[in-house]
């Protein structure tokens, strides 16, 4: 794959080569792409594919694989991000194209751990299982040829000869007038012989359609691991190109939701309302620290900087936030001119009125959840990642949730999907099924939760950016407002260091 400063040029190609570029909806991802792309739309690919996996992984805890819930509400995030998932549907080349460069993007991003490799399959596999499972009958045996795969369906005549024995060893199969069998080697279907649910004869394995999309995933799974490994040993290659490293290298870890700055928001609550607020519609990482605060009045630096820019996201003004803080401060008996000369004008950086004039955006989930761990004597962090599981159960009681909800979330935890449990919590909370949306930030768990306690009513900032990563990654542009982005998102993580060196002089640094 080639990347350009420009403009991408389009492959100009008839009706019948753009069908054979991609026959499918799905692919095994056999060969790399060979067009050109610009870095803006390698960019847009890699975090397209990085919000589709992700919801992937939620729909997968939230629901059972397979059932009709699941499928419809994958399906729409699919439909929503523009990448291919059935067959038949006219105009599909580019979604498939899509499909095909941005799979190969993320390899990239994502052969560079064995946690991230495990986490890129996995999301992969149920990617591939969803759209498998929703190819037409007749478009299989194309589509196992197409990948490699000799598994071939045998005809009518043979599975009578051996109706019995297809129907004793596999109890997925209901009718085998029907439904097909395919014939393939035995070493493919160990899975199946190991739990003895499949016939053997002549070191072939007669394995009935319900049955061989496990034989397909096995077999994208070794494809896919192999892959990532030989693209692990490539990587120092592709990362001396400056352009692309810090892409890469923050694109597995990187925020690719709402930018929830205050822009719209400021000055819609009060600092009256900030304590029943906190009952209703805080986050539990944002409850935890406002009841610190509000105990101790005093919260050491980590959790100083996530509550005030959550804070600043939900609406406070400079002028709330210096009164806010100063009003806590000096009830743990700290001297205002203290407070005036040593945290100020911190408060006043972070809302982008001092040194670098960068208006700093609030912590993500991600970022709560991987940076800065808590310590002792620290209240910050993710409770659902951070909190002992005994210490979380307490703190759910403590919040009135049921003995059923509290297992239920714990269970999450456990599998270490914190951000879903805190979307179990938010459910549980507010009286629902389903929340409709994935939660990805503290602010939006807010933003979300007033829209549902003022009756549906859109509480919502009057003016919402566009989805923003967040951190950006630097890409060299050529245009000038593509330059002008790549500048800004370049210089992100600096800034958030430099941020963090300010207050840790002053308003987030003292103990």
């Amino acid at each position: 794959m080639q990347f350009s400063g420009g403009m991408r040029k389009k492959l100009k190609l008839a009706g019948d080569q753009r069908s054979a570029s991609y026959p499918h909806s799905l692919q095994f991802y056999l060969q790399p792409p060979t067009e050109n792309i610009s870095l803006i739309e390698f960019e847009n690919l890699a975090i397209d594919r990085v919000k589709l996996l992700k919801a992937v992984e939620n729909l997968g805890v939230s629901y059972v694989k397979g059932t009709e819930q699941y499928q419809s509400k994958l399906e729409a995030e699919i439909r929503k991000l523009k990448f291919s998932y059935r067959e038949n549907l006219e105009d599909e080349y580019e979604p498939r194209r899509r499909d095909h460069i941005s799979h190969f993007v993320l390899r990239l991003a994502y052969c560079q751990s064995e946690d991230l490799r495990r986490w890129f399959i996995q999301q992969e596999m149920d990617l591939l299982r969803f759209r498998f499972n929703i190819l037409p009958k007749d478009k299989i045996q194309d589509f196992l040829r197409d990948s490699h795969l000799h598994f071939e369906a045998i005809s009518d005549e043979e599975k009578k000869l051996r109706t019995s024995e297809l129907t004793t060893s596999s109890p997925s199969l209901s009718d085998l007038a029907v439904e097909s069998v395919y014939k393939i080697p035995f070493a493919d279907a160990l899975d199946l012989f190991r739990a003895r649910k499949v016939y053997l004869e002549d070191g072939f394995a007669y394995v009935p359609l319900k049955d061989i999309v496990a034989i397909v995933l096995n077999e994208f799974r070794t494809k896919l691991s192999k892959a990532l490994a030989l693209t692990a040993r490539t990587l120092p290659a592709v990362q001396s190109d400056e352009r692309l490293q810090p892409l890469l290298n923050h694109l597995s870890h990187s925020y690719t939701g709402q930018d929830y700055s205050t822009q719209g928001s400021a000055g819609k609550i009060s600092l009256d309302q900030i304590d029943s607020l906190c009952t209703k519609s805080f986050p539990p990482c944002m409850r935890q620290l406002h009841k610190a605060l509000r105990d101790n009045h005093h919260l050491r630096h980590g959790g100083r900087m996530q509550y005030g820019l959550f804070l600043k996201g939900i609406g406070l003004t400079l002028e709330q936030a210096l009164q806010f803080w100063k009003q806590e401060f000096i009830r743990g008996k700290m001297d205002p001119d203290k407070f005036d000369k040593g945290y100020s004008y911190n408060i006043r950086h972070s809302f982008g009125k001092e040194g670098k004039r960068t208006d700093y955006t609030p912590f993500s989930c991600l970022k709560i959840i991987l940076n800065n761990p808590p310590g002792q004597g620290d209240y910050h962090g993710c409770p659902f990642r951070h909190s002992d599981p005994d210490l979380l159960r307490q703190k759910l009681q403590s919040y009135k949730i049921p003995p059923a909800g509290i297992n239920q979330i714990l269970d999450l935890v456990k599998g270490t999907h914190y951000q879903v449990a805190c979307q179990k919590y938010f459910e549980i909370t507010h009286n629902m099924e389903d929340c409709g949306f994935s939660l990805n930030h503290p602010n939006q768990f807010f933003v979300e939760s007033q829209r549902i306690l003022s009756g549906g009513k859109d509480m919502k900032k009057e003016s919402m950016q566009p989805e923003t990563p967040q951190p950006k990654p630097s890409v060299q542009k050529t245009k000038e407002a593509s330059s002008a982005r790549a500048s800004r998102s370049s210089s992100l993580d600096m800034e958030m260091e430099g941020l963090e060196d300010y207050f840790s002089e002053g308003f987030l640094g003292s103990a």
